[in-house]
């Protein structure tokens, strides 16, 4: 890479989506993060750089915490940061500020320079192929402040708390219920001639208490979470959800050894997903350290799963109209019939592959596997086995797909929950267990970005007592 950093033309700059002016909330307007990130390229092209990428952000939020009706911390936030990644020829330097002001960011560029020229060369460093940038999006409706100030936060909390411990007489401790509320807004900028950004929110609501019963203690939890306000559970219902998961965990035993089937409860069916994203990304794949190696077009899950990646929904967690490189995001089909379609990769990884980036610089995008079984029918057609609601430890082996964790969930006969069981561990091999999934439900949790149901496995090994 000799060829001299191009002037950013703002003329041809995409526009942003619709309803990001400046808000009150923030400390400064999207312009000035726009004029910022300007300013970051051009000193970066006088300094010498042959090209760069910036990303100027600045973040708002509240956070209550209620415990046992008492308000025990307020918290607020109001964070701005600026990154920027500079190229000479193919030798990368990056650096960053949390301060806007000129004389912070020209010294900003300056480390960034200098630590590119001491760098190695890297063939496959470098901006994204520009033929693969956005050049337009649609609006995802991922920006909704909460306007709630402090007292109502402070009463919110107070009604999940108190919701919780009015499930049962035997919940008899809190670790209290959180309410919060938070906003953020970047622009990405790089000298390719892309300047492009957005606002977004993210509110959500927690409770956790602990139930006992003959001296022996049980916690859980519940939570709920959303772009805007108006599509979060009630206060009420989320603590008597996590009162009611609290209470039934209550008289928790062990079991002894055994090979058995496996239902995950979607929150923790999501985990599984997340092993395998990580599997079949860039990272993992150039440096040869995943379970999944050249697997494209290869059966990798039981024929029934089917895994989409849907960047583009309303308002969902997961949802981006372009990755942290400017590329352009778009739905695409990954798993098909339990058969592998594609990586997720960023520039990086592709060209360490001989591949092309896939929009997923940063991280996938709302992962959307369809289930058709409500959780009753999953416990029926398990007949006998282990019901996972928790899960302890990492004991992921991204190498060899080895899998061991600690869990706690409830013992299954007859296709009804028996008892709670405790302090067991499950052990199989993720490349077995992806191919023994023998059916999916239709609970899908979409308060992440894994969009999944329970997953019922076909065989485990359980080591208890």
């Amino acid at each position: 890479m000799t060829a001299s950093m191009p002037a950013v033309d703002s003329s041809s700059m995409p526009a942003r989506a619709a309803g990001h002016g400046h808000g009150s909330h923030f400390p400064v307007s999207t312009s000035t993060l726009e004029r910022i990130a300007q300013i970051v390229l051009a000193t970066a092209r006088k300094a010498g750089a042959t090209a760069a990428e910036t990303e100027v952000s600045q973040a708002v939020g509240q956070s209550v915490t209620v415990r046992k009706n008492a308000v025990e911390t307020i918290a607020y936030h109001r964070d701005k940061g600026v990154g920027i990644t500079v190229y000479v020829g193919t030798r990368r330097g990056h650096a960053s500020t949390a301060d806007f002001a000129d004389d912070a960011l020209r010294a900003a560029v300056a480390k960034a320079i200098a630590i590119a020229r001491y760098t190695a060369e890297d063939p496959a460093a470098g901006l994204a192929d520009p033929d693969r940038l956005a050049r337009s999006w649609p609006d995802l409706d991922l920006h909704h402040p909460w306007e709630l100030d402090v007292d109502a936060a402070i009463e919110l909390g107070r009604e999940t708390e108190a919701a919780a411990l009015a499930v049962d007489r035997r919940i008899t401790n809190t670790e209290g219920a959180t309410v919060s509320r938070g906003e953020s807004d970047f622009v990405y900028a790089n000298s390719s001639g892309f300047l492009g950004g957005y606002r977004s929110s993210r509110h959500h609501i927690d409770c956790s208490v602990i139930g006992e019963v003959d001296g022996a203690m049980q916690r859980d939890y519940w939570y709920t979470a959303a772009r805007a306000p108006e599509d979060l559970m009630p206060a009420r219902e989320v603590g008597r959800i996590a009162g009611e998961r609290t209470v039934r965990r209550l008289g928790a035993r062990q079991l002894g050894t055994l090979e058995c089937p496996v239902l995950f409860e979607a929150p923790e069916a999501a985990d599984l997903i997340g092993a395998f994203v990580h599997a079949v990304s860039g990272g993992s794949l150039y440096r040869k350290s995943s379970f999944l190696l050249d697997s494209i077009g290869s059966q990798v899950f039981a024929p029934l799963v089917n895994l989409r990646e849907e960047p583009h929904l309303p308002r969902a967690r997961g949802s981006a109209p372009f990755d942290n490189e400017g590329v352009a995001t778009a739905p695409r089909q990954v798993v098909a019939a339990g058969v592998l379609q594609g990586y997720f990769l960023g520039s990086y990884s592709a060209r360490k592959l001989g591949l092309q980036s896939t929009g997923n610089a940063g991280g996938a995008h709302n992962l959307v596997v369809p289930g058709s079984e409500d959780l009753p029918a999953l416990l029926r057609r398990m007949d006998r086995g282990l019901f996972v609601t928790e899960q302890l430890g990492q004991g992921v082996n991204p190498v060899t797909g080895d899998y061991s964790r600690g869990a706690a969930g409830f013992w299954v006969e007859n296709g009804e929950i028996a008892y709670p069981v405790e302090e067991i561990t499950i052990a199989g091999n993720l490349k077995q267990m992806f191919h023994d999934i023998v059916a999916l439900g239709n609970d899908v949790d979409t308060r992440g970005s894994r969009h999944v149901g329970s997953m019922l496995v076909a065989r485990m090994t359980i080591a208890g007592s």
